[in-house]
């Protein structure tokens, strides 16, 4: 069968079919975060263990995930061709490679496909395109596939391949093809366990993010009750099980859920004790603070850009745009560069021709006015640019 211009069958070919294993058992393939000691979240089992969409629901993790992809995405892919010469990279266009980069496939724009992409990544903390080529083994388009549908395997001479299952979206029909790495670009981040299996930041914050989730679950359940806590009713002598249990019963029926806050008549000495910590003994606001923090480490990502705190005035914006981009930007922007680099084949000179994929930083990196007329200025005085290049 010929799929996306290579010739894939589901039998595997008699040399590899002993031979290939998965790579590593069940490491980095999580899609549930699990508690990091017996008996955690107070022993309750049910709770032991947070999905993945779950905590991808935490406000903070959401933000991370989100500004980082779109601050990638929106950056223009550029085809760059470096000067013999000079050894300067300058823009430059091909009819082989410029479209792949305008239009990586029939259903994703370039912006759609990169955001893709570093979420998968960041999630998953793997990437995985599959390639389509022409007659002339050229990528024509890129298909970015489910992670947790994709399984790296090894040879025990060190060949790689991709377990892929069924992706309608890619084109996939059959169950279990497996394709030489040739035919994947495999982005991957952190491989604590395995060279070939990325882990993203959700599994060093998972912990924070389930426990900033139930904050946020408690709050709604003791508002859910016109915020009045649960307490006790006591007497001030003993009472029987039975008058006991009536009291329960007719206190839950009269004064709890939508009847909070109805006036009870209270005798014999009867009282209301509530039985609830303060949100100041809890630091309520601190905890909920802390685990947002937490996961802005894991992701690198400064708290102040997605509304955490307040913005340091002792910096223009131009320095804390540098320190984002260097701290959690430029990484992931220069793997995608080499990924694609490789991917589309141009990792090595093209009929003497030395070309590259580069990201279009403009976007990304804008000084402010002032440093902006200064350093044109300036490089103008030194002969870096024309005065038009300048202007424009």
């Amino acid at each position: 069968m010929r799929l996306l211009g290579f010739e894939i069958t589901r039998r595997k070919p008699p040399v590899v079919t002993k031979a290939l294993a998965q790579s590593v058992q069940d490491r980095g393939w999580w899609s549930m975060i699990y508690d990091a000691w017996p008996g955690g979240w107070q022993a309750n089992a049910s709770d032991a263990i947070y999905s993945q969409d779950t905590v991808l629901a935490y406000h903070a993790v959401y933000a991370c995930i989100t500004l980082i992809a779109n601050d990638i995405g929106k950056l223009r892919h550029k085809l760059v061709e470096q000067d013999p010469k000079t050894r300067i990279w300058s823009e430059t266009t091909n009819s082989a490679f410029s479209p792949v980069l305008r239009r990586p496939n029939n259903y994703q724009n370039h912006i759609q496909f990169k955001e893709w992409w570093i979420t998968s990544k960041l999630i998953n903390g793997n990437a995985y395109a599959l390639k389509q080529r022409d007659g002339r083994g050229v990528v024509t388009a890129l298909y970015l596939l489910d992670p947790l549908r994709v399984k790296p395997l090894v040879t025990p001479t060190a060949e790689v391949y991709y377990e892929l299952k069924s992706d309608n979206m890619a084109g996939l029909e059959a169950e279990n093809v497996v394709v030489p790495a040739s035919e994947i670009i495999h982005d991957r981040m952190n491989c604590l366990f395995h060279p070939l299996l990325g882990v993203g930041p959700i599994f060093a914050c998972g912990a924070a993010a389930s426990q900033g989730l139930r904050i946020i679950e408690d709050q709604n359940s003791f508002f859910a009750n016109h915020a009045h806590p649960g307490g006790m009713l006591l007497a001030p002598g003993a009472i029987s099980q039975d008058t006991a249990e009536r009291l329960k019963t007719y206190w839950n029926e009269n004064f709890a859920g939508d009847n909070a806050g109805k006036i009870a008549a209270l005798g014999d000495g009867l009282t209301y004790e509530p039985m609830r910590m303060t949100a100041a003994d809890a630091q309520l606001i601190d905890q909920l603070k802390w685990t947002a923090e937490i996961v802005c480490s894991a992701f690198h990502v400064p708290p102040f850009k997605i509304g955490l705190g307040i913005m340091p005035t002792y910096q223009n914006a131009e320095v804390l745009n540098q320190i984002y981009y260097a701290d959690c930007l430029q990484s992931l922007i220069e793997q995608f560069e080499a990924c694609m680099d490789e991917g589309i084949g141009l990792d090595a000179p093209i009929a003497g021709r030395q070309l590259g994929v580069e990201l279009d930083l403009a976007g990304l990196l804008r000084m402010d006015q002032a440093t902006q007329i200064r350093t044109l200025t300036e490089g103008v005085k030194g002969g870096l640019w024309t005065p038009n290049e300048a202007r424009s």
